[in-house]
């Protein structure tokens, strides 16, 4: 195996039997760095994100990217029977991912200490909305209630406007993040101890998202201060904000350090706010915030976005456009940077996004694009679980695959 094709996972077996986003976002990522991942489903219907959102033949265009790498087996788990072979599988796994209701996986005796008694080496991660305890275990946690209670949407929007969300899934997302950061920690430390046992990995959203929440306690718990929502400024750093050009695009102007504001307020035709003494520190700037600001929205206003871009970009201050996926992917920096791999789909080439980080020696790759509703049972019960195919075909009559 040369340099280029190993991968730091090859040789991980991992079932995952969650569904939609934030279990499959963390398989997804193994996948990608080469652990070989099992995605247990419902029969003919499969995983519901199949369907989400904009569907080409039959199948969603996201899941040709979360399903990358992905083997597809088909189980029902509401039957003994499918419960036993989910089981079989595990037992010969590394890792399980689950983002099942609390106590599920303990009702279809498929929980951690079931599966300890037979593989006591697995690492296994949970994924929920609000953890495996506490009061709020058993409440239903959606990426959106659980990005609202964990403080995140509160700082955003405008003041004296309803909270904003991102139009993203973010709280499932970085919780797969997080699961997946917490499968690679507790690998390495099977590795590492002698007993070479796993552990369980319990990922809440809300926590994932308060994970997120930079010095809002601190601030609270020392100053008394509770962060407001601030628009498209950050609270308490001068100057950082979106402004609208004279074309009507937008621009990210970062201008909060000391000698980047003097070079910002010269080339914005302010030079005696760029000597100001006043303004000279952020915490002069937080108190002259609303002058710097309209200074440089007014600016921003008399040209076009591009010149601006230029302009900023001579005087060496941090700036840069507001971006859709059109204009990224039409980016030469985005592609020079591998952002983007293509895959074919009955014929047709489809990108979908290259999965970070970047590994110099070992990078990930995307082998195949998400397959078809169980298109891997035969294999993986023949290769693993060593069935016939008079039993394969068995289990078909019977819909338990």
């Amino acid at each position: 195996m040369t340099a280029s094709s190993r991968r730091p996972l090859d040789g991980i077996r991992v079932i995952e039997v969650g569904q939609l986003l934030a279990g499959p976002f963390a398989g997804c990522m193994l996948a990608y760095f080469g652990a070989e991942v099992i995605k247990i489903e419902p029969p003919k219907s499969g995983d519901p994100i199949r369907g989400w959102r904009v569907v080409e033949d039959g199948t969603s265009l996201w899941w040709r990217s979360l399903g990358r790498n992905k083997k597809s087996v088909t189980l029902d788990l509401k039957q003994g029977a499918g419960r036993a072979l989910a089981k079989q599988l595990i037992d010969g796994a590394d890792v399980v991912i689950e983002n099942f209701r609390p106590g599920v996986m303990e009702e279809w005796g498929l929980g951690p200490a079931d599966c300890k008694q037979t593989n006591p080496g697995l690492v296994y991660a949970r994924i929920s909305g609000f953890g495996q305890d506490g009061p709020y275990a058993n409440k239903p946690g959606f990426a959106s209630v659980c990005e609202g209670i964990s403080g995140f949407r509160y700082v955003n929007g405008f003041p004296g406007e309803a909270p904003v969300r991102p139009n993203l899934s973010i709280g499932d997302t970085i919780a797969g993040i997080h699961a997946a950061l917490g499968i690679a920690l507790a690998l390495l430390e099977r590795e590492r101890s002698e007993e070479h046992c796993g552990q369980v990995i319990d990922v809440a959203l809300y926590e994932a998202m308060f994970n997120l929440m930079e010095a809002v306690v601190p601030e609270y718990d020392g100053a008394g201060v509770v962060r407001q929502a601030s628009g498209t400024t950050v609270t308490g750093i001068v100057p950082t904000n979106t402004y609208r050009c004279r074309n009507g695009k937008y621009v990210v102007i970062g201008g909060n350090g000391d000698s980047i504001f003097q070079r910002l307020m010269q080339v914005a035709g302010h030079p005696e706010m760029a000597k100001d003494p006043r303004m000279a520190n952020n915490a002069g700037r937080v108190v002259h915030e609303r002058i710097i600001d309209q200074a440089l929205a007014d600016w921003c206003a008399s040209k076009d976005a591009d010149d601006i871009l230029a302009l900023l970009e001579q005087a060496r201050v941090p700036g840069g456009p507001i971006y859709n996926v059109e204009d990224m992917v039409a980016d030469p920096h985005f592609n020079a940077r591998g952002l983007f791999e293509q895959v074919e789909i009955n014929g047709k080439p489809l990108k979908i996004p290259a999965i970070l980080p970047k590994l110099e020696r070992t990078p990930g790759r995307t082998d195949w694009p998400g397959a078809a509703v169980g298109s891997h049972t035969d294999h993986v019960l023949r290769e693993l679980l060593q069935l016939d195919e008079e039993k394969i075909q068995s289990l078909r009559s019977e819909g338990i695959i």
